[in-house]
């Protein structure tokens, strides 16, 4: 194995007081138990790309399949803002050879399925998170899960295997010896 196996987790997850209104979403599970296997990266697409704590609240509004990103209170259109984090986030974590990722449900940002979409005023629970949906479409084999589904003990021991797999199959095509040759 090269390193420890690094996997990507929305920064709130971690307890970091990034999130719109200056809290976080600590999971202890992800920090105490999985923290100890892996080496967590954090991010927070809505503080990178330059967004303050604390802030409007935000959510999709608009087509599911391409949802616009907007505040609240205000309706002002911060899609551009994300879209332009997205593209290079996803390339400077290229680098950081990440063999998973989990993000917080339900975030305009960083849900993978089931994020609402308004669409005049109504909601519609179809759409993805803009940070989440660029990850996925760049990382098509990225094993990602998001943090609730984790409390199955089903999904994380798929999560988990999956992740131990993706860090195997990288270090057979790099030449590497696997744990049990």
């Amino acid at each position: 194995m090269t390193s420890q196996i690094k996997i990507g987790v929305s920064s709130c997850l971690m307890g970091n007081t990034v999130r719109y209104d200056g809290g976080h979403k600590h999971d202890r599970y992800l920090s105490d138990i999985l923290g100890h296997i892996f080496q967590l990266i954090p991010v927070c697409p809505e503080v990178e790309c330059g967004m303050p704590i604390p802030r409007e609240a935000m959510r999709l509004e608009g087509d599911p399949a391409n949802p616009r990103l907007v505040t609240i209170r205000n309706g002002i259109d911060m899609t551009g803002q994300m879209f332009d984090f997205c593209s290079k986030k996803v390339r400077d974590l290229e680098s950081k050879d990440l063999c998973g990722f989990i993000f917080k449900k339900g975030s305009p940002s960083c849900g993978l399925s089931g994020v609402k979409v308004y669409n005049r005023k109504v909601p519609a629970w179809s759409g993805s998170g803009l940070f989440a949906a660029a990850m996925v479409h760049h990382f098509p084999l990225l094993p990602v899960e998001e943090e609730g589904r984790l409390d199955d003990p089903a999904i994380r021991e798929n999560f988990i295997e999956r992740v131990f797999t993706l860090r195997r199959w990288k270090d057979f095509l790099l030449g590497e010896p696997s744990l049990d040759r």
